[in-house]
């Protein structure tokens, strides 16, 4: 005998009420804890004024062991913006000519200059958050803006207090999200839940130029490329991080040296080609990435050709933005 029609529907939407509360954990946990609580009890914040010189300041980046320093404008007394890899790569390849050729630019710059230089082309400005924000605004404005550094300044003071990235927040997640009940899409493959890139993915021939590897971080925005040999298999990956260590080994007057010979001469802690699969589990994903404290995972087949990339925007998207109906247009 069917049941009444009531019932059926009354079913239909207790079903649909704890799917939408499934999908719901991630986001509504970040809603309910600020930037603050994410906030190391220690951690190293370096600052440049915008007077220092360009080379000085990328050489202080590599020595404290940091991604990006706030800028601050002892005129305006002001926090004015931030100084990244991106901007190394931005200077590299823009004045870049030959091995023959000394990049006077790279050498005398100031921060200040290149900033004048560089803001005539971009509508660059500081965006932050005050600590009492919540891990949902900032994610928002991580992907909504497309940066990987969202300084945290106390209105009061005036004074930052943590730069905080996508790879500190589901650190956060990953530590105490085990008190959550666990959504049951993260059982789900990576491919069926349709998260990371698998279009037009930006790779680098290992035969490529180093200048060549600049050139596509500028053209396509990427912060890693795979670095594959002539069967399309993956042998490296050449990060944002790895072209600072071209400072600190004094090799930016050679960007014609091969992506082979750029993967050889890195000495310092080097990122390793993590891999994933279509069908490893969302949940497989996330715990492979915290714990290799890598940014992306290169997806591949089993003949370790690159399918694809899956990084930490990727997930965030997928786990807090897509819940709160909120697409970004991801790169």
């Amino acid at each position: 005998m069917d049941p009444p029609p009531q019932v059926s529907i009354q079913g239909k939407k207790l079903e649909m009420q704890k799917q939408d509360a499934d999908a719901t954990v991630y986001m509504n946990f970040m809603k309910s804890h600020h930037c603050y609580d994410a906030i190391p009890t220690s951690c190293k914040l370096v600052i440049f004024d915008t007077k220092l010189q360009v080379k000085k300041a990328f050489f202080a980046l590599v020595a404290n062991g940091v991604r990006a320093a706030p800028l601050w404008d002892s005129k305006l007394q002001s926090f004015v913006g931030m100084l990244t890899i991106t901007d190394f790569i931005n200077i590299l390849h823009c004045y870049y000519k030959s091995p023959m050729v000394q990049m006077y630019e790279l050498e005398n710059h100031k921060i200040e200059t290149w900033r004048e230089i560089y803001l005539k082309y971009s509508n660059h400005f500081l965006i932050s958050l005050p600590p009492d924000a919540s891990l949902y605004d900032a994610i928002y404005s991580l992907l909504r803006y497309k940066i990987h550094r969202l300084p945290v300044i106390d209105p009061e003071s005036g004074n930052v207090l943590h730069i905080l990235t996508h790879k500190r927040i589901l650190k956060f997640l990953h530590l105490f999200g085990n008190k959550l009940p666990k959504p049951s899409f993260v059982q789900r493959q990576i491919q069926e839940l349709g998260i990371g890139t698998f279009k037009n993915i930006a790779t680098v021939p290992q035969t490529a130029s180093l200048y060549d590897a600049l050139s596509i971080f500028v053209e396509r925005r990427v912060s890693a490329l795979p670095v594959v040999d002539e069967q399309g298999r993956v042998v490296a990956l050449y990060s944002r991080f790895d072209v600072i260590n071209i400072a600190a080994q004094k090799l930016y007057n050679n960007l014609d040296m091969t992506m082979e010979d750029a993967i050889r001469s890195r000495k310092c802690y080097i990122e390793g080609v993590i891999k994933c699969y279509h069908d490893d589990s969302l949940e497989t994903i996330i715990n492979r990435i915290v714990e290799a404290e890598v940014h992306r995972l290169v997806l591949v087949d089993r003949a370790d050709v690159v399918k694809g990339i899956v990084s930490l925007s990727d997930l965030l998207q997928a786990m807090v933005l897509t819940p709160a109906e909120i697409g970004i247009g991801l790169e």
